[in-house]
């Protein structure tokens, strides 16, 4: 909806509780109202969540917003459940934004990162808080499947991990390089080709003992060998050393790769009371379950493309999975902010083929 404000400017108002209804409705209007320097009111924030409105991650990534481009915001606090943003220009520069919690850096990089691309120049972001966090994806998923993905749509970054941290201290700490560009470039990836390999990364940090490590890599190598087993598979096996890592942790990332360079990935945390055998069996699952759709794209990607098909100059086409309910939500607010023409066509029971006339939005900064 929109309404015109006393001095003239239009404000596009949003019900945060529609659809996922979560923090990705707040993450994907502040960074559209940025790039596009549209005025947002969001309302509803985390409505129908048990502890609703801006939690400490949800605020973080808002102010970090506010940084970088000069921004006012107002309604910007904890349990806050309506905020307005008024965008200013996008710099370029070093920024820091700390959660304080174990709340997600991805989660923060997936805020800032499409607005840096559109920056003055070359930007430094260093984001403190959880790297391998729950609800979130994992900080090497980021660097192994998003960052190659997002390569191809002209979006270029350095991730360096720091220092990794875990639920529920955070202290991991990502330092990000992002590097603009004059525009997105329009992306098709419509064969997913043949699987080629399996690499992985197990690990444990802090108290833990390599062992569990051990158990979650066999446990998922076992998996995947029941159902591609010609297929090589390689994990490697870590136990953090302690000036890398901020408490205490355990989890895998597998990432499949395959003839056309397509990246799916599947991935677990340890969690107390779980055996470590079963974290790796929920990994592999996961992998396996992306691979069997035969997409060109994971379920993890799929909401996370969608800002950048909409900001893409033409039109892009990518084979993906069962649509999922972020991306169902990340094409609503992408919708409601732009001009961008979305389809979906039913390609079969298990794959959808989304298509994305982008606005071809220009860095005038370039």
């Amino acid at each position: 909806m929109l309404h015109n404000m006393a001095d003239s400017e239009v404000i596009t108002e949003i019900d945060g509780a529609l659809l996922e209804g979560g923090g990705q409705i707040l993450r994907n209007a502040a960074a559209l109202s940025c790039l596009l320097g549209k005025a947002i009111t969001v309302k509803n924030i985390r409505a129908g969540r048990s502890n609703p409105g801006l939690r400490p991650q949800h605020l973080t990534g808002l102010k970090i917003i506010q940084e970088l481009c000069g921004g006012k915001l107002s309604g910007g606090q904890v349990g806050s459940t309506e905020i307005t943003f008024t965008p200013g220009d996008i710099q370029a520069g070093s920024f820091v934004a700390d959660t304080k919690t174990a709340g997600s850096v991805c989660l923060l990089m997936q805020a800032a990162m499409p607005c840096l691309l559109f920056g003055s120049g070359t930007s430094e972001l260093t984001l403190l808080g959880g790297t391998n966090a729950e609800m979130a994806p994992q900080i090497d998923y980021t660097d192994w499947v998003f960052k190659p993905l997002a390569g191809k749509f002209g979006m270029k970054f350095d991730c360096d991990i720091i220092r990794r941290g875990y639920y529920p201290k955070g202290g991991g700490e990502v330092k990000i390089t992002m590097y603009p560009v004059k525009s997105v470039t329009p992306l098709t990836r419509t064969d997913p080709g043949k699987l080629v390999k399996v690499v992985g990364r197990s690990f444990v940090a802090g108290v833990l003992p390599i062992k569990i490590s051990k158990a979650m890599s066999e446990s998922a190598k076992y998996a995947i060998k029941k159902q591609f087993d010609n297929v090589p598979v390689e994990i490697q096996v870590v136990k953090e050393p302690d000036a890398a890592a901020v408490g205490t942790g355990s989890g895998i990332i597998l990432m499949a790769e395959t003839s056309t360079g397509c990246l799916l990935s599947g991935s677990a945390l340890g969690k107390r009371g779980v055996p470590a055998e079963e974290v790796g069996k929920t990994a592999a699952n996961m992998l396996i379950t992306n691979i069997m759709h035969g997409a060109c794209v994971d379920d993890h990607a799929q909401d996370q493309i969608i800002l950048l098909m909409a900001l893409a100059q033409g039109k892009s086409r990518i084979l993906t999975g069962p649509i999922t309910l972020h991306t169902e939500t990340a094409i609503h607010v992408a919708k409601l902010m732009t001009t961008a023409k979305f389809g979906i066509e039913k390609v079969s029971d298990s794959l959808n083929m989304i298509e994305c006339e982008g606005i071809g939005l220009q860095n005038k900064q370039m």
